[in-house]
C-alpha cells in the first residue's frame, strides 16, 4: 500500500523574528517540496512569552505532524 500526505501542520516557536509575513512563502516551499497542494499545508508561529531557550533568544523550535492516507498503487 502506498501513502499520500493528507495534510501537514507545523508550528514554529520563536521570540524573534516575527514570522507572519514569511508564512505564505514557507507554505509554498513546503508544499512544493512535498508535492502537495498548498492548501494542505498549515504553518503557524508562536512565542513562549520569554520561557525556555526560545524565549531567551537562544534558538528556534519547530513541531510538525503529517496526516497520511493510504492509496492504491
Amino acid at each position: 500500500q502506498a501513502w499520500d500526505i493528507e495534510n501537514v501542520d507545523a508550528t514554529i516557536v520563536a521570540e524573534m523574528p516575527k514570522l507572519s509575513s514569511y508564512i505564505p512563502s514557507m507554505r509554498k516551499a513546503v508544499s512544493g517540496a512535498l508535492k502537495v497542494p498548498v492548501d494542505r499545508v498549515s504553518i503557524k508561529a508562536t512565542t513562549t512569552d520569554g520561557l525556555g531557550f526560545p524565549g531567551r533568544g537562544e534558538g528556534i523550535a519547530a513541531y510538525a505532524v503529517a496526516s497520511l492516507i493510504g492509496s492504491a498503487e
